[in-house]
């Protein structure tokens, strides 16, 4: 038993699929199933019920896989501990990101970072806020930058940036010829938002609900690209986060909300978080501030 078939079990866990699996721990399928099946002999069990349609886990396997989890989580520990000794503010340094943020911000903060942390070896995961909280908490992230509030029970939350949202609409939309909207014009509006999952739609959802837009029946989009497109086809209006917008041209006007609110101007909050048993407490706070600075510069230039 090793170390590495223990990950590959968890993967197995997390993904109830052996090829998805073996892709996320970059090995192919019959390598992660022969070493599956080497683990179930060592411990004279079976950890994995396997039929045509889907994988679980055996009773065995359910508790195998907690205890596994637990064991590369003190595992990353001890490694983060190392690192910490040898350089405070240097070694690996495994970031999470969500999708909607990771293509927008990511160009604007590596250079401030590598200028900061030069000895940091940043490994960067984009996933979904489900997927990347999950890593965190197992150990297999160091910190995620994810939209707030997470709430989620032992993990620090550090705010960064509040991004407006801008009303998005084709340009050939009556609207697109007014400088700003106001919350009022999205009533009757068709929406076009993301698939479930992302914390996004959620968020742009309770602005809709809120002020009688409709969100569209025959579209969920899998990228706010998608989305983009789909707007510029002139198939519903959406809200695009301040950041994703500075890609301007082509056939999409951006218009800010003017006021007044009820409280503030649509928006989401941004923000950095980690575990708070984390080993790198110092060196988390101080990328908080690198990650501040060179988001609020880009807002302001947005």
């Amino acid at each position: 038993m090793n170390l590495r078939d223990l990950r590959y079990l968890t993967a197995v866990a997390e993904h109830k699929h052996f090829g998805r699996a073996a892709e996320a721990c970059f090995v192919s399928q019959p390598t992660l199933s022969t070493q599956l099946k080497k683990l179930e002999e060592t411990l004279g069990v079976t950890l994995i019920e396997r039929t045509n349609r889907q994988v679980m886990l055996s009773p065995a396997g359910e508790q195998i896989v907690a205890q596994a989890e637990r064991v590369l989580r003190e595992v990353n520990t001890l490694t983060a501990m190392a690192e910490q000794f040898r350089d405070p503010m240097g070694g690996d340094f495994r970031l999470g990101i969500i999708p909607t943020v990771a293509p927008y911000l990511l160009p604007k903060i590596l250079g401030p970072l590598k200028k900061a942390f030069p000895n940091l070896r940043l490994q960067l995961h984009e996933g979904q806020t489900a997927q990347i909280t999950r890593m965190l908490k197992q150990g297999d992230l160091d910190a995620v930058l994810l939209a707030l509030p997470l709430q989620e029970e032992n993990v620090c939350e550090e705010p960064l940036f509040d991004e407006p949202f801008l009303f998005a609409a084709a340009k050939s939309h009556p609207k697109a010829k007014q400088k700003s909207v106001t919350l009022d014009d999205l009533e009757d509006e068709v929406v076009l938002l993301l698939e479930d999952g992302h914390c996004l739609r959620d968020q742009a959802l309770d602005v809709c609900n809120t002020h009688k837009a409709v969100e569209s029946a025959n579209f969920r989009g899998t990228s706010l690209e998608t989305v983009r497109q789909m707007v510029a086809a002139g198939a519903g209006i959406t809200l695009m986060p301040q950041l994703a917008s500075q890609q301007r041209g082509g056939s999409v006007k951006y218009l800010p909300f003017r006021g007044p609110f009820r409280g503030k101007a649509p928006h989401r909050t941004v923000g950095l978080c980690w575990r708070n048993t984390s080993t790198r407490k110092a060196l988390l706070e101080e990328m908080a501030k690198v990650l501040k600075s060179a988001a609020d510069e880009e807002l302001e230039v947005a």
